[in-house]
């Protein structure tokens, strides 16, 4: 479920993109693609986490992966805004977009898409845990 809201929203021209959108692009194959190499990112930030003895959590939801800097993964927003560390998240976010590597710009959020291949998850993971060497060595 999504939503797009403002002026045009409505028009024929967005109407017709959504339309295309969900006939050709967002296809039951394509989401089963994109969950598949979610769960590849999602292992392997796993495996790194691990071998930096963090205490993080990294969760999935379909196409959608994320890493918080707490384990067990916060619960609520309270729970959520508690283990924030914007410091750490700038860092990485930097880090990550000046090697080509783009998360979402809130959270620690990688949205897999019907492009997304395993060799674009393996590019994070190396830069990830580069990010992590030169953070923690």
């Amino acid at each position: 479920m999504g939503g797009v809201g403002g002026t045009l929203a409505g028009n024929p021209v967005s109407m017709a993109a959504t339309r295309a959108t969900l006939e050709e692009v967002l296809t039951a194959a394509a989401f089963a693609t994109m969950t598949e190499v979610a769960g590849t990112f999602a292992d392997g930030v796993r495996k790194i986490i691990a071998g930096f003895a963090l205490p993080w959590s990294v969760a999935q939801l379909g196409a959608r992966v994320e890493y918080r800097f707490a384990d067990p993964a916060p619960r609520t927003g309270t729970e959520s805004a508690a283990t924030a560390d914007p410091a750490l998240e700038d860092f990485l976010h930097t880090y990550l977009i000046n090697r080509g590597i783009l998360l979402t710009p809130f959270h620690n959020m990688a949205l897999m898409c019907p492009q997304t291949t395993t060799d674009d998850v393996a590019r994070h993971h190396e830069v990830f845990a580069a990010a992590l060497g030169e953070l923690l060595g």
